[in-house]
């Protein structure tokens, strides 16, 4: 079965209230914000315009270590990220679906948490887009 390799919805929220929202809404879910990269900022600093775009990585440690016993190349994947930017007007939220472990790393025994997680991914960018 193959899956998408992103999650991805716009939203009527500001581009800084997205960011605040997401989150807010990864540490409901029980993670923990690890770093905002200022990607508009970053680029902008080597003279590269570009609209704002935040990437918030993010990552829950039981998750993390049962994913690194299975096969420690997973960690190229990590941490989990959600990324917030502006495109044609819009604010857009969009995380890449974890399932996509199981077509990179097939013969990993990660059990259900790619599921898991994607459904927490999923629950936190719904949530975030919410008013």
């Amino acid at each position: 079965m193959e899956l998408e390799f992103d999650y991805t919805v716009t939203t009527a929220h500001t581009f800084d209230s997205a960011v605040k929202r997401v989150e807010e809404e990864i540490e409901k879910g029980g993670m923990r914000v690890l770093h905002i990269h200022d990607v508009q900022k970053t680029l902008a600093d080597k003279g590269f315009d570009r609209g704002p775009f935040k990437i918030i990585e993010f990552c829950s440690a039981p998750y993390a270590d049962a994913l690194l016993n299975a096969d420690m190349r997973i960690g190229l994947c990590m941490p989990c990220k959600i990324n917030v930017y502006t495109s044609g007007g819009q604010t857009a939220i969009s995380g890449m679906r974890p399932g996509m472990l199981r077509q990179l790393f097939p013969d990993a025994p990660v059990g259900g948490i790619p599921e898991e997680i994607d459904q927490k991914i999923k629950t936190i960018i719904d949530n975030a887009k919410r008013p």
